[in-house]
């Protein structure tokens, strides 16, 4: 009797750690800071600051979750579970959509940096062929998945830090066009203070910044492809929040250092920009390159996460049942080629739209779309210890801090960045967009599904 397919243990401790580093450093980071800093100003380390607390307690209730239950579809099936069959359907679907739309904006990015470089070929044929090169590395096995992703990580962080060194070089005057001065707080608080746009623009954009950190989720969905998940994630959840506030809240904070507020924006990389400023243009076309590769990576980490998010949902019943199938290889082969189908849809609309505008708005919807997912997750986790409380049981080996209070924190404060969009003209969209996008799966499956199952 042939064996039931199952999914691919293919990934080891290093690729599992990497992996989430790879869904969250892309084009967002290198990219969408320029943006970030430009609209709060300074005070944009304080606002990563903000989302690296945020990360870390969000992947705090869901390390507690995954170890205590490794699933293919980590938060969607937590949602199912805890929550509801309705809401997991509306996060699950929502998170899909997130990446469908995200994805191509890497492809983008690195299509508008390349585009710099080679005026003769279109944004959207670089997009194009970014797009093909992730489509190949997802139709291998898990493993190929996991060491491509291990290296392309590996080449951001060197980037982060290679980019501090230099920050901290420029700054103590030891190197670039103003290495006769230490620039001290000419650029922190000298010109308009760390608040230079006042308060409640930090909290407007605190959507936009918390989609850079969006991807830490895929720790959970890489758990069913782990060899050893119960090793493994625990050492991988432990670590990635310290490595996200590190290689976020130093750059950023020695950029603004550096860097004047007013000159930051979407226009190319806003650390490529600032080390062109010293007269360090080799290294800014150096650095250029590099975040094509963090592009690319960032995408294929994502890829990699709304396939298994899909499979999740349609396993449980939210979706095509065709869907919920794996390979002889133990890959879900007909949820992938599906949303690598999406995904070409949307690099053949981008055709017919600005690369930037259409950049800038996909950030945005990302945002908000991830903070829901997030949302769902604390949620979850919460709901899960209350469970446990009813019946006196304590099984746990990984335990959320300061339970409940951190927990609830983490769950309004993102809450409250969400409803805040409505403030902004320029962000609204994203709210009038991602507001649907959990709503609409959410009421089918109360009046498709589960009628159905009634009747």
């Amino acid at each position: 009797m042939p064996k039931t397919p199952h999914f691919q243990r293919g990934l080891k401790s290093r690729h599992v750690s990497l992996i989430a580093l790879g869904g969250i450093i892309g084009s967002s980071y290198f990219l969408g800071t320029g943006y970030v800093l430009n609209q709060i100003g300074p005070a944009a380390f304080l606002a990563y600051a903000l989302g690296g607390l945020i990360t870390f307690l969000t992947m705090a209730c869901l390390a507690e979750l995954t170890i205590s239950m490794p699933s293919p579809g980590s938060f969607v099936g937590y949602a199912g579970k805890f929550i509801s069959p309705s809401w997991a359907c509306g996060v699950g679907w929502s998170y899909w959509i997130s990446w469908v739309v995200y994805i191509p904006s890497e492809c983008i990015a690195a299509g508008i940096l390349m585009h710099n470089y080679v005026p003769e070929v279109p944004i959207y044929l670089w997009a194009a062929l970014f797009g093909l090169l992730i489509t190949v590395i997802n139709l291998t096995q898990v493993k190929a998945f996991g060491e491509m992703e291990f290296w392309l990580s590996i080449v951001k962080i060197v980037l982060i830090v290679g980019f501090s060194l230099l920050a901290l070089f420029i700054f103590f005057g030891l190197m670039g066009t103003e290495k006769h001065e230490i620039i001290g707080d000419k650029y922190l608080l000298k010109d308009g203070g760390l608040f230079p746009n006042g308060y409640a623009i930090f909290f407007i954009n605190m959507v936009v910044l918390l989609a850079n950190f969006q991807g830490s989720e895929i720790i959970g969905l890489s758990a069913a492809e782990s060899q050893n998940p119960k090793k493994n994630i625990p050492k991988a959840l432990e670590k990635i929040s310290i490595r996200i506030i590190v290689l976020y809240l130093v750059p950023t904070f020695l950029l603004a250092l550096i860097f004047p507020w007013q000159k930051a924006g979407l226009s190319g990389s806003v650390f490529a920009i600032a080390l062109e400023k010293y007269g360090l243009s080799k290294l800014g076309h150096i650095f250029n390159f590099l975040i094509i590769a963090g592009a690319i990576s960032c995408a294929n980490s994502g890829l990699y996460a709304t396939v298994r998010s899909l499979y999740a949902l349609c396993a449980k019943g939210m979706g095509p049942k065709a869907l919920s199938e794996l390979n002889k290889e133990g890959i879900p082969a007909k949820a992938t080629l599906l949303t690598l189908a999406a995904i070409w849809v949307m690099l053949l609309i981008s055709y017919f739209f600005s690369a930037h505008q259409l950049y800038a708005n996909l950030l945005a919807l990302s945002g908000f779309t991830g903070s829901i997912c997030w949302i769902s997750i604390c949620w979850s986790q919460l709901r899960y210890r209350q469970i446990l409380a009813t019946n006196k049981q304590d099984t746990t080996t990984y335990r959320m801090p300061f339970f409940p209070y951190l927990t609830h924190f983490a769950i309004w404060i993102q809450v409250a960045c969400l409803l805040i969009l409505v403030l902004s003209p320029d962000l609204r969209p994203s709210f009038y967009f991602g507001v649907p996008a959990v709503l609409i799966p959410i009421l089918l499956y109360k009046y498709l599904i589960e009628k159905k199952r009634a009747a």
